[in-house]
Parts: structure tokens; C-alpha cells; sequence
């Protein structure tokens, strides 16, 4: 895999595939709910406040997540299809 370090706040996750709903049926793009989820691949190291300090992001690579569907900016690395979001287009983790 091609190496990107991703800057300041921002993060790249790998989109979830595809889906299915319960029946078997494939969902297309439009179909989906907003937003999506994914798993996160790299982290940025974070912002700089006023003072300069350093405010980490509160996100690790193989984090899930839930994202802003039209967040971002899609990238392709590799073949493998990628968004990269600023952290506050990061709705919330998925704990389980």
C-alpha cells in the first residue's frame, strides 16, 4: 500500500461495502442511509490550539465509525477506495 501520512486533525477511513437489506436485496449508493459507517485507517496527529498545544484526535486506526456521507474528500490509494475527513465530520465511534 501506497504510505499518505494524513495532517493536522484530519481522518482517512475505509468505507464499509455495499449493502444488503434483510431480505437479500442490494442497496445502491442512493438507497443507503445517511450517514455511513467505516473502519478508520489513519489518524492525523491532531490541531494546535492558540498556545500552540497540541489537541490529539480522539480516534485510532481500526476504529468504526459513523461519518458524514458527503464529508470529505474520496481518494483512491492502491486500487482501495478511501475518504479523508476533518475529525469533526466524525459523528461518533462505534462501541460495542
Amino acid at each position: 500500500m501506497a504510505k499518505l501520512r494524513i495532517l493536522g486533525d484530519r481522518v482517512m477511513v475505509k468505507p464499509d461495502k455495499e449493502e444488503k437489506s434483510p431480505g437479500g436485496i442490494l442497496l445502491p449508493e442512493t438507497a443507503k442511509e445517511k450517514p455511513q459507517k467505516g473502519t478508520v485507517v489513519a489518524v492525523g496527529p491532531g490541531r494546535r490550539d492558540e498556545k500552540g498545544n497540541l489537541i490529539p484526535v480522539d480516534l485510532a486506526e481500526g476504529d468504526r465509525v459513523v461519518f458524514a456521507k458527503y464529508g470529505g474528500h474520496q481518494v483512491t490509494v492502491d486500487g482501495e477506495e478511501y475518504t479523508i475527513l476533518d475529525s469533526d465530520q466524525v459523528y461518533a465511534k462505534i462501541v460495542d
